[in-house]
């Protein structure tokens, strides 16, 4: 997953235009008039559902155009209320991800969610949008942990306890496939949260050893100060640090300081990592 993941961040530095702006303004337009059609159907049914969705039975007998308009069709069961306000948390958070990602990198975060899933689809015949959207949060969680959402409107909660919530209706619903005996469909849910972790598996090892460095950290202050060979460590650490996210500007990593929080600029030409320190600072490298 690591190397995966590192992979893809090469890839998004080496193909910087590679990307749909606005991709989930697009998104959620698409929702909207599928939305609107099933509603206005004279016969009263989900006509734009119908026509629309993923059906590998039909996809395979020429209809190829539901490999994309799936995309685009809702979560079924949801009032107009309800789904408005689930069309605006896809908007902002998808918004979030890719001013801090950069459009190429959004994108293809969204397209792997996309293939995932019309891979499953025609393992179990259908396939949705929705977990993946849904699973968009944990990418969201842990750039932003500390954000804080109002839930219900009147409850103050971090994103990053947000997010444990949304892992466990994950669970739930595979825990629920499993019991029911649709064990392919048990995937759907399981495939949207790997799509997830091939883009931050590193960071999730980074945010663990990073606890476990402090831990060790503070066990070593509580049993008393220790003889340190400043010239051997230097050395160590030049040649064992491997890190993931490393200041332009300053040149701090993830290793050396666990506790900093790491961004990419959207608006230098290229692929540039700051620190929380430099993230609004900086030049703009053009």
């Amino acid at each position: 997953m690591r190397a995966m993941q590192q992979w893809l961040d090469r890839f998004c530095a080496k193909h910087p235009r590679l990307g749909i702006p606005g991709l989930m303004r697009y998104i959620v337009i698409g929702n909207v008039l599928v939305y609107l059609l099933d509603m206005f159907s004279v016969s009263g049914g989900a006509m734009g559902s119908s026509l629309f969705s993923f059906n590998a039975s039909a996809i395979l007998s020429g209809q190829i155009w539901r490999l994309v308009t799936f995309i685009f069709v809702p979560y079924s069961g949801q009032g107009i209320f309800f789904f408005a306000i689930t069309l605006y948390f896809y908007y902002f958070i998808g918004s979030s991800l890719e001013r801090e990602w950069g459009s190429n990198k959004f994108t293809i975060f969204y397209l792997f969610g996309i293939l995932l899933n019309i891979l499953i689809g025609f393992l179990v015949g259908g396939a949705s949008m929705y977990y993946v959207n849904m699973s968009m949060f944990f990418a969201f969680a842990t750039l932003y942990p500390d954000l804080q959402f109002l839930l219900f409107f009147i409850l103050p909660v971090k994103a990053k306890w947000l997010a444990w919530i949304d892992a466990a209706y994950f669970a739930i619903a595979v825990v629920q496939y499993l019991l029911t005996g649709h064990l392919l469909l048990a995937l759907i849910p399981i495939v949207a949260v790997l799509n997830y972790l091939l883009f931050f598996a590193a960071d999730i090892g980074n945010m663990f050893s990073g606890v476990k460095r402090k831990a060790q950290w503070k066990a070593q202050t509580r049993s008393g100060p220790k003889v340190v060979n400043f010239r051997d460590s230097k050395t160590k650490t030049k040649t064992k640090e491997n890190y993931l996210h490393r200041c332009a500007v300053c040149g701090k990593t993830d290793v050396s300081a666990p506790q900093m929080e790491f961004r990419y600029c959207s608006r230098c030409n290229g692929y540039y990592c700051y620190c929380a320190d430099h993230i609004n600072s900086h030049v703009h490298i053009q």
